[in-house]
């Protein structure tokens, strides 16, 4: 039997990057100052990331690349292995992502938003992401929305 099925979700825009709440924009900057410590001599893209942890701790990562491709890292993965390893047993209630140049928002790769969704099962609680450009921010509630069909071994 063929079944049509249609995937939709809601997502929160503040334009400009000023409407964000307090606390989100101040991740938010945490994840734009995380950008100066990236390692991007090949594509000049720096990418900022900035993780809220549930007792109010923000820590951060960026990019790093390698001459061999493509053994680099995402800063998100770099900031969620981070946690996994440095602050084990804490759950990341929210997630920002910048970069520079900031002419638009930026959003993970695929292989980041199944690390995301990978953290958001093994802690068992949804990720806030916020994904931020020079003048605006998108706001999702969970990974699992910017990709609903995850690779899960179970």
């Amino acid at each position: 039997m063929k079944e049509k099925r249609l995937y939709s979700f809601e997502y929160l825009r503040y334009a400009p990057l000023e409407d964000l709440p307090e606390a989100e924009r101040r991740l938010a900057n945490c994840a734009a100052e995380a950008c100066s410590k990236s390692y991007a001599p090949y594509s000049d893209f720096r990418v900022g990331a900035a993780a809220l942890l549930d007792d109010g701790e923000i820590v951060s990562a960026a990019n790093q690349e390698s001459e061999v491709f493509p053994s680099g890292m995402c800063a998100e993965r770099s900031l969620l292995y981070y946690v996994q390893s440095n602050r084990s047993g804490r759950k990341v209630r929210a997630l920002a992502i910048a970069s520079l140049p900031a002419s638009r928002e930026c959003s993970p790769c695929g292989a980041c938003r199944q690390v995301i969704a990978d953290t958001e099962k093994r802690q068992g609680a949804p990720i806030r992401l916020i994904l931020c450009g020079a003048c605006s921010a998108t706001v999702v509630e969970s990974a699992r929305a910017l990709l609903p069909f995850t690779f899960e071994l179970e």
